[in-house]
């Protein structure tokens, strides 16, 4: 490829803005960035985590544990919990306000798309952002127009306005001069205009910027360019679902444990109450319920709806205003008023107040209330919405660090279940950089070239790529690969493309389609001094329609024989992997009509091909080999023929050598078949070649009723209805934005490996979601039963609210942030995709929640049975007793690390730091919680050999892991 030594002094007609001129209309005009909509500020964000039911209920909790407190002299508890409340709902705002501003990445990667511009007199790219007012911008088909601007030049040029007027019929263009002639033709904005973020539909042109940023037509809209964050995943839904299911059986555990209580304070004639005092208790709780109906109800509503059952809420619950709070607690009022006025009235109300309730009973009923409250706050997986969160920002994030930007967040989950990977092979599998490597014009003796020759006009008319030249710096192709290589090729003779352009005098151009095959432009020719129909586009195609070549001595009738050895050496271009294109013309073309058939032209002449080499990406084949190991099946959909097509999927390894040739079918063949038939051969096909868009689409859809999940590629505005098709698009950085919209993730590096490599970010990210349920369910089923067990066992209250508060805060916000963002591990790779209407807690995992969750039981309440063997339970037992439970989970949050990889716990831990910085922090704050806490979380400090034996002592959760995976590992068990 030739080094461009100096700048071209002649590039274009157009001579463009000066740097200065740049930064001077950047200075009047403003940057081509539209300001974002207006965010709710930090510390509205932070108040909305007041509204989750269950930080309402422990502010109630807190506000009568103050209230009682101050008439007994001891409000810590209280404070404690505000501070658990403040501690909780802070860690919530972080966490998530982190993750909102990872998500903006989208917006900052729209405003880096490079658009080809015209400055000091040479086509070159700038971001998108950098455009400024008077800037000369070259557009094409498939490009999303990014500024407001004039048309200079329009050939063929349609545009798609839907984003602003909601119509999807393309709208033609003309340029400026040409308006006087056609006149306004009613459309909602003039033909001559182009406006910022709508599309090209077809043909090109040339336009000066007029308006950027906020002045643009949509940016007086005030209308954000991309917003997705507020998306909810089906995955996401999933988790709402078992969260709601799981609150609501939280909700029974903690009325249970309340009878329970109640019940054994009879038994044991704790609660020794009159009949006037047990219905002032009645009538407390009837009032109590009905105060925390905005709590409850929605629990009990949102987990009927979580297993089918439609249920509406009332509409005055529906209002959550704080007028409607206070609206329920004076009806809460009026009902206690007129319940104790009734008791009255029937005597069965003591006349005294004093007499309805003595302190130590209240202080029973409020700790009774206080243990419900904290068992529906562990039982209520808030966590399980944080964790998702948590886990699709920071795969978004590392995933666009390693080449793929995640437009829309369901992506992420679902590229992890794909079983079928429809690839392009341009650009995704090998490297698209296209060089030339023969040419074959049998006007070319010796195959040099000078640039009075119909050949140069052929290539530099009938193109709309270009070259972007740097001093010292190879030329870079702008637009289309293929033509690029042809540009640079031409470059190599010296010959400069752009003089022979603007020397041909446009006047009709058919921009090439995967459908046609073919790209057509007609125009004034400086070579022939007529009007000439050039014609570039599949060989055969062109061969086959040609009844004349031209040759050294001119245009000759094109003979059979000529035409079956040009064919054989096309084919053994094609066997060796080549890309080829073929050339013809008409000269003075009498009846030519846009869109007019090739076969209806007689007049065709054959000018020759030249065969294009575009090596295979050098991390292809082996990324091939992983995906096809992990049980995902790679189909390549390819323009090129089918020997080129066979030759690179043997050399990828889609095709074996072994394989027979029915392994690949070509689009024909496939449109001849009908559905039934499709399906039956898409069984076994790997590679389809002559393919066009439609036939993407249908390959697609046809696979999907058969129960594959499908990825698919594309680069191309004809690729858009495949890539929304299937469930997981993904577009090419280098393509264009109709595909780029239409994705759902873009490949910014085109290659093949970094679509392996997402598909092990959805795999791991649906593991570590899987991880954080398994870790924090076998909490829930432990801590529930021993506060439901304990009052049977002797012990109202095995852990206090804020110890069980300390508890929720490690497996639900700490849990989250450990398990969430564990980077993904290759051997994921090693399975067979996940079955993507499988719900969440696998079988596996549901063996592992209850079977530990029950060891854990057992264990606890052996213990607890132990140390009231003498009949009294000191707060140094409670201590020992709340510190064992805390480091088993603990320990047990290294096993929920590893689940279903089958290696160490300890295998790559330091590529999480902040595994291992939460995982210390948990130990320390017990640590600290145990030593300090004091009267605040009934701890008294316990001794080095106390630390000792319990931090060594529940280690064997971890060893008794450790082993088992060795074992698995060692013997292959599953």
């Amino acid at each position: 490829m030739k080094t461009t030594q100096e700048p071209r002094q002649k590039q274009s007609r157009y001579r463009g803005l000066t740097q200065a001129e740049v930064e001077a209309n950047r200075q009047k005009y403003g940057s081509n960035l539209l300001t974002p909509p207006k965010r709710s500020p930090w510390w509205k964000l932070w108040l909305e985590k007041f509204d989750d039911p269950v930080i309402r209920i422990l502010i109630i909790a807190a506000v009568i544990a103050i209230t009682v407190g101050i008439f007994e002299g001891n409000y810590v508890e209280g404070l404690g919990i505000i501070a658990a409340i403040i501690l909780a709902t802070s860690v919530a705002f972080l966490n998530e306000y982190k993750a909102g501003k990872e998500f903006d990445i989208l917006n900052q990667v729209n405003d880096e798309i490079p658009i080809a511009v015209i400055r000091d007199n040479k086509v070159t790219t700038v971001p998108k952002k950098d455009l400024v007012v008077g800037d000369i911008v070259l557009i094409e088909t498939g490009d999303e127009i990014a500024a407001d601007g004039q048309v200079l030049e329009a050939v063929s040029l349609e545009v798609n306005e839907a984003s602003l007027t909601g119509e999807a019929i393309p709208v033609p263009k003309i340029a400026d001069v040409k308006l006087s002639s056609n006149g306004n033709t009613g459309c909602a904005y003039p033909p001559n205009k182009v406006l910022r973020d709508t599309v090209v539909n077809d043909g090109h042109g040339v336009i000066e910027i007029t308006a950027v940023g906020d002045e643009t037509e949509i940016g007086k809209t005030a209308r954000c360019v991309l917003d997705i964050t507020d998306v909810e995943t089906p995955l996401n839904l999933q988790l709402e679902r078992l969260s709601n299911l799981i609150g609501i059986l939280g909700l029974v555990v903690a009325v249970l444990i309340d009878i329970a209580l109640v019940a054994r304070g009879i038994l044991t004639g704790e609660l020794d109450l009159t009949s006037g005092q047990w219905y002032i208790i009645s009538i407390l709780t009837v009032s109590l319920t009905v105060a925390l109906t905005r709590v409850w109800l929605p629990i009990i509503v949102d987990g009927l709806e979580s297993i089918g059952k439609e249920i509406e809420l009332p509409e005055w619950l529906e209002n959550d205003s704080g007028i409607a709070w206070v609206k329920n607690i004076l009806f809460a009022l009026a009902i206690s008023g007129i319940g104790i006025g009734v008791g009255y009235y029937l005597e069965l109300v003591p006349t005294s107040p004093t007499d309805w309730i003595s302190a130590d009973v209240a202080v029973k009923f409020l700790t009774y209330f206080m243990i419900a409250v904290a068992v529906i706050v562990v039982a209520v997986p808030e966590g399980l919405a944080l964790s998702v969160t948590l886990s699709l920002a920071y795969s978004m994030q590392k995933m666009t660090q390693q080449n793929n930007l995640v437009r829309r967040m369901h992506a992420c989950e679902t590229i992890g279940a794909t079983t079928v990977i429809c690839s392009d092979k341009t650009g995704t599998l090998t490297e698209n950089k296209m060089q030339v490597s023969d040419v074959n014009f049998p006007s070319l003796d010796d195959k040099t070239i000078n640039a009075d020759n119909v050949i140069v006009e052929a290539i530099c008319s009938n193109s709309t790529a270009n070259l972007e030249y740097k001093k010292g710096e190879e030329s870079i192709p702008l637009g289309d690969h293929t033509e690029g290589a042809l540009l640079l090729w031409l470059e190599e003779n010296n010959i400069d493309y752009i003089d022979k352009r603007d020397d041909f005098d446009i006047v009709s151009q058919l921009t090439f389609s995967a459908d046609r095959k073919y790209m057509a432009t007609m125009g004034n020719s400086s070579i022939t001094g007529e009007k000439i129909l050039h014609i570039k586009g599949a060989p055969e195609l062109l061969l086959a329609s040609c009844h004349q070549i031209l040759t050294a001595e001119g245009v000759k009738p094109f003979a059979d024989s000529t035409r079956v050895s040009i064919a054989a050496e096309l084919n053994q271009y094609e066997t060796i992997g080549r890309r080829t294109l073929g050339f013809a013309y008409i000269r003075d073309p009498q009846d030519y009509q846009q869109g007019k058939e090739l076969e209806q032209y007689h007049d065709l002449i054959w000018l020759g091909f030249v065969a294009i080499a575009d090596p295979v990406r050098e991390d292809v084949p082996n990324a091939v080999k992983i995906c096809q190991k992990a049980g995902v099946k790679v189909k390549m959909i390819t323009g090129d023929s089918r020997l080129t097509a066979v030759e690179i999927a043997r050399e990828i390894g889609i095709i074996s050598q072994d394989d027979p040739n029915d392994y690949c079918i070509t689009g024909g063949k496939l449109r001849s078949l009908d559905d039934e038939a499709v399906l039956e051969v898409l069984k076994k096909v790997k590679v389809i070649a002559r393919a066009r868009p439609q036939d993407k689409q249908r390959i697609v859809q046809l696979l999907q009723t058969s129960g594959e999940v499908v990825a698919v590629t594309g680069d191309g505005t004809n690729d858009a209805p495949a890539l929304n098709q299937a469930q997981v698009g993904l577009s090419m950085g280098s393509g264009t934005s109709v595909a780029k919209e239409a994705s759902d993730i873009i490949i910014l590096n085109d290659s093949f490996a970094s679509i392996e490599n997402a598909v092990m970010w959805g795999r791991s990210l649906y593991q570590n979601i899987q991880k954080f349920i398994l870790f924090q369910l076998t909490i829930n089923v432990a801590a529930c039963g021993i506060a439901l067990l304990g009052p049977f066992i002797g012990i109202n209250l095995p852990f206090t609210v804020i110890q069980l508060l300390w508890v929720n805060l490690i497996m639900d916000t700490f849990a989250a942030l450990a398990l969430a963002t564990e980077p993904p591990n290759q051997k994921v790779m090693e399975n067979a995709p996940r079955n993507s209407q499988d719900f969440i807690i696998s079988k596996p995992m549901m063996v592992s929640i209850f079977s530990v969750a029950t060891v854990f039981l057992v264990f606890f309440v052996a213990f607890l049975l132990y140390i009231q063997k003498d009949r009294v339970v000191t707060p140094y037992e409670l201590s020992l007793f709340f510190t064992t439970f805390v480091m088993l989970q603990f320990w047990n949050m290294f096993n929920a690390k590893c689940f279903g990889l089958k290696e160490s716990a300890f295998s790559n831990i330091s590529k999480n730091v902040s595994f291992v910085a939460i995982a210390a922090f948990i130990f320390v704050g017990q640590i600290l919680m145990v030593q300090f806490g004091g009267a605040v979380f009934r701890t008294v400090p316990l001794s080095l050999r106390d630390w000792l034996v319990i931090v060594g002592g529940t280690s064997i959760v971890l060893w008794i892991g450790e082993i088992w995976r060795l074992i698995q590992m060692r013997f292959k068990v599953s």
